[in-house]
C-alpha cells in the first residue's frame, strides 16, 4: 500500500508540474499566407520562414504557425471549402487564446488579387479585416503585432521593385490607428534581397534546377522562400521583435 502511494503521489506530481508547464508556456500564433506557412516533404526545399522562426524560442515560447498558403486576410476568417462550405481558420485560434499570448498577422500577398472575390480585398476591406484580428486578440488579452508582407524578388535596372502596392501603407496606417506594435517585413526584406542583389538572391528563394527530387522541371519562383532563405527573413522578425522590447525577445536563443 505504502509503494502505491509513493507511486500516486509521484503520479500527481507529474500531471501539476505538466500542467504548471503548459500554464507558463507562451505561444506565438502566426497567422498570413504561403511565405510564413509550414511546408510538407514534397515542396522541399520551399520553407516558410514561420517554420524557421519555430527554432529561434527557448522551451518556455510554443511558435503555432497558423499561416496557410494562398490565403489573405478575408479568406483566413472566410474560406470557401472544397464542398462549398465556409471554413473560419481564425476562429479555433481565437477560442484558445490565452492572455499574454502573441498573434503575428501578416496579410497581403493575396489580398492583392483583387480578380478573386473570395481572396482579394480592397484597401478599405483590408483595413477593417486587420482591426478585426486586432481586437479580437486584444479580447482575450493577446498582443496582436502586425508584419507587413515579405518581398518578392523583382529587380529592374539592378534595384529591387516593391511589387505591394499601398496594402503595407495599410497595415502601418492601422498600426498608427490601433497603437498597435509593427514589424516592417517589407522594408527589412527589401535591403536583405537588395543585399545579395539580382543573380545572387536567389539564393533565398524557391530556384532549382531540373531533375530536382520534387521540381522535375526545375523551378524559378520569387515569392516563396528556400530554407536558407525561410532562416534569413525568421532572423529579420526576430530582429524587429528586439527592436520593440517585446518581452518574449528574453526567450530568443539567437542571440
Amino acid at each position: 500500500m505504502k509503494k502505491i502511494s509513493i507511486l500516486v503521489s509521484g503520479f500527481v506530481m507529474v500531471i501539476f508540474l505538466l500542467a504548471l508547464q503548459q500554464e507558463q508556456t507562451l505561444t506565438i500564433y502566426i497567422i498570413g499566407d504561403s511565405t510564413a506557412a509550414n511546408k510538407d516533404k514534397r515542396t522541399f526545399p520551399e520553407t516558410g520562414w514561420g517554420m524557421a522562426f519555430a527554432k529561434l524560442f527557448d522551451q518556455q515560447v510554443k511558435v503555432d504557425n497558423r499561416a496557410l498558403n494562398g490565403r489573405s486576410s478575408k479568406s483566413f476568417k472566410q474560406d470557401i471549402g472544397k464542398d462549398g462550405s465556409i471554413v473560419n481558420h481564425w476562429e479555433p485560434i481565437f477560442e484558445n487564446l490565452r492572455r499574454g499570448d502573441y498573434v503575428f498577422i501578416q496579410f497581403g500577398h493575396n489580398d492583392e488579387k483583387v480578380d478573386k472575390p473570395n481572396v482579394g480585398t480592397s484597401l478599405e476591406e483590408f483595413e477593417q479585416n486587420l482591426i478585426f484580428y486586432i481586437k479580437q486578440t486584444r479580447e482575450k488579452g493577446g498582443i496582436p503585432i502586425l508584419l507587413t508582407p515579405i518581398a518578392r524578388r523583382k529587380f529592374e535596372n539592378g534595384l529591387l521593385i516593391k511589387t505591394h502596392g499601398e496594402y503595407p501603407a495599410i497595415i502601418l496606417k492601422v498600426a498608427a490607428d490601433t497603437q498597435t506594435a509593427y514589424i516592417d517585413m517589407e522594408d527589412k526584406t527589401t535591403k536583405l534581397v537588395q543585399s545579395y542583389g539580382d543573380e545572387g538572391s536567389k539564393k533565398l528563394f524557391l530556384h532549382v534546377e531540373s531533375g530536382d527530387r520534387n521540381y522535375p522541371q526545375g523551378k524559378k519562383d520569387d515569392t516563396h522562400l528556400n530554407t536558407f532563405g525561410a532562416s534569413e527573413v525568421a532572423k529579420l522578425v526576430a530582429e524587429g521583435i528586439r527592436e520593440l522590447q517585446l518581452t518574449i525577445q528574453n526567450n530568443l536563443v539567437l542571440k
